[in-house]
């Protein structure tokens, strides 16, 4: 299927590991110019040069997202270069474990590394989504809805952005401009391996997790997720927004009790 995003650019937030890594390469693949931002250029770097030499575009701009003279510069430079920006895909953050007993600077402080970057890029980006009628995608968390204890604002920064999905997709319509939210529950990528290698038993502890995924007792792939991102952002789903995606294998909604039965 041709999903119509050849010549797109692409901004990408944290789009050089993980979920972001795999959400780059997919939309480099489809044929879009995916722009990396971040502040590790050595990661963008080396993700870009891999895409380059395999006859793929992609692009990378060094940022700290929570400066928001950084965002802004990123963007005018990703314009000055590209001449039009198209999409924008909110996925960079930290589950940071910042819960109730955190000091309230450190509270603020997540909600900049998790939500407040995320209405600076899109603000920064905004006349040029409304001129080439393109799309946002928020990646999002389950803990959401579920909730997942000590991490009160990785967990208030993800419900904001479930809302503002909903919001600026009210916000844009009437522009042409589609707004929707991926969200991953438990997805494999370095970071997660990572930290199941901390566990006492790192293989009981997957196989625990997977009992309780009730579609195929297995754990998502970043692949899933980025497939579910770039066929959204696509004028293949053009009449899909405001929604919430969960890419998770009925993790969050469905009775896992019946599963690990």
């Amino acid at each position: 299927m041709n999903l119509e995003l050849t010549g797109k650019v692409v901004l990408v937030s944290g789009g050089a590991k993980g979920i972001g890594e795999a959400i780059t390469r997919t939309f480099a693949a489809e044929g879009a110019i995916p722009c990396i931002l971040g502040r590790n250029p050595a990661e963008s770097d080396r993700l870009v040069a891999e895409l380059r030499a395999a006859g793929r575009q992609a692009d990378a701009f060094a940022c700290e997202l929570t400066r928001e003279e950084d965002v802004r510069a990123a963007v005018a430079a990703a314009l000055a270069k590209y001449g039009r920006i198209d999409g924008v895909v909110n996925n960079a953050g930290v589950n940071d474990g910042v819960g109730l007993r955190a000091p309230v600077a450190d509270f603020r402080a997540s909600l900049e590394k998790n939500i407040v970057h995320c209405f600076v890029l899109v603000q920064a980006c905004l006349d040029q989504l409304i001129a080439h009628r393109g799309f946002v995608i928020n990646i999002g968390t389950k803990c959401a809805t579920t909730g997942q204890g000590g991490t009160s604002g990785y967990v208030a920064a993800k419900g904001a952005m479930d809302a503002l999905t909903r919001e600026w997709a009210l916000d844009l319509a009437p522009h042409g401009v589609r707004v929707n939210c991926v969200i991953p529950a438990e997805v494999m990528t370095p970071l997660y391996e990572r930290w199941l290698a901390k566990r006492p038993d790192p293989a009981a502890a997957r196989a625990r997790i997977e009992a309780t995924i009730p579609f195929g007792q297995r754990i998502t792939t970043a692949q899933e997720i980025a497939s579910t991102v770039v066929f959204t952002a696509s004028p293949r789903a053009s009449h899909t927004t405001g929604q919430i995606l969960y890419v998770d294998g009925g993790y969050t909604h469905l009775d896992r009790a019946c599963t690990a039965r």
